[in-house]
């Protein structure tokens, strides 16, 4: 899972986008702010058409850990999502 800065029809929004193993995209949402609710609205929107993963790459931004802590508070222990933090490595897009 990554978010960039892009722009669509002359705007600059944040691309939340997750690929899978192979590199494939599995969701995205565009969004004006990169903070916690739009984190959450993604994540929501991820998990809701997609399969629960088991693991999610992520950079070190807190709006994403806080987001995917939540997430994992109401899910039983072994349904929980592992979060893996690489600065670099979900860098993809």
């Amino acid at each position: 899972m990554d978010e960039t800065y892009i722009k669509v029809n002359g705007k600059w929004v944040y691309l939340y986008r997750a690929i899978d193993s192979c590199g494939d995209t599995i969701e995205f949402l565009l969004r004006k702010h990169r903070d916690a609710a739009a984190a959450k609205a993604f994540f929501k929107k991820a998990f809701k058409n997609n399969i629960m993963p088991q693991k999610i790459v992520i950079d070190k931004s807190g709006s994403n850990t806080s987001a995917l802590t939540d997430f994992n508070k109401n899910l039983p222990e072994k349904q929980k999502i592992k979060i893996l933090q690489n600065k670099y490595l979900n860098n993809l897009i």
